[in-house]
């Protein structure tokens, strides 16, 4: 299974830099934006994100707060997978959750599902149901700002700094690649929620324009090595 993975990742490459182009295109396009810069939205989005990054600098980091979330997505994902869950544990240095089954849809969820940001957006639109809330819309993405600013400074921070098993168990080189893939493509899925000026249809339609791209490329490289390398031997064998 790791070398299936490692297969797996390799072949998954082209696809990372098809997200990367597609997201670098549309946030060029959001900030290009006639509207962009009196927006109230993307200013409460930018507005959360920067407020949790000073809070993440300058303040004492909220490691529980952290686990709970890490492991709390771990149960969530299995649970969506049919997996029973029990056992959870939450410490400053650490957690457990137990789970009947770990792929690595479970075990790396974590690590590109923004937690808190998912959790605000569950608890807006129940509010939403029962109250008129479209004038508050603003506070939804000032929180979401913030989620995503949480799960990024978090994940970085202890992809850099503690050795984790869930990225281990996965393989580490499978695990970076889903982990890459899966948040820009979180990122991008936010961008086109909060521009009124790029769409979902948009954004389909680029990356699937960015993935024939990036995989015709890609197939043309190996032709062109392919066929160097079957010239060099052929070369080799006639000496």
């Amino acid at each position: 299974m790791r070398l299936l993975k490692l297969l797996l990742a390799l072949l998954l490459l082209p696809a990372c830099a098809a997200i990367t182009l597609t997201a670098w295109r549309l946030g060029g396009q959001v900030s290009l934006a006639p509207h962009s810069m009196t927006d109230p939205i993307l200013w409460a989005f930018a507005g959360g994100y920067a407020l949790w990054l000073a809070v993440f600098v300058f303040l004492p980091k909220p490691m529980r707060t952290y686990v709970l979330g890490h492991e709390l997505t771990h149960a969530i994902w299995a649970l969506m997978m049919g997996a029973r869950v029990g056992g959870l544990k939450v410490k400053k240095t650490g957690g457990q959750v137990r789970t009947s089954k770990v792929n690595w849809f479970i075990a790396l969820a974590p690590y590109f599902f923004p937690f808190y940001a998912m959790l605000f957006i569950g608890i807006f639109f129940i509010a939403y149901a029962i109250w008129n809330l479209s004038a508050y819309l603003w506070v939804l993405f000032f929180l979401v700002g913030i989620g995503w600013s949480f799960h990024v400074t978090f994940t970085l921070m202890m992809l850099l700094t503690v050795k984790q098993p869930d990225i281990e168990s996965q393989g580490v080189v499978f695990s970076v690649v889903v982990i890459y893939c899966m948040n820009l493509l979180t990122l991008a899925l936010t961008v086109a929620a909060l521009s009124r000026s790029v769409t979902f249809a948009a954004l389909a339609q680029s990356l699937a324009a960015d993935l024939v791209i990036t995989y015709g490329w890609t197939l043309d490289k190996l032709a062109v090595l392919w066929h160097s390398a079957s010239a060099f031997a052929s070369h080799t064998q006639q000496h």
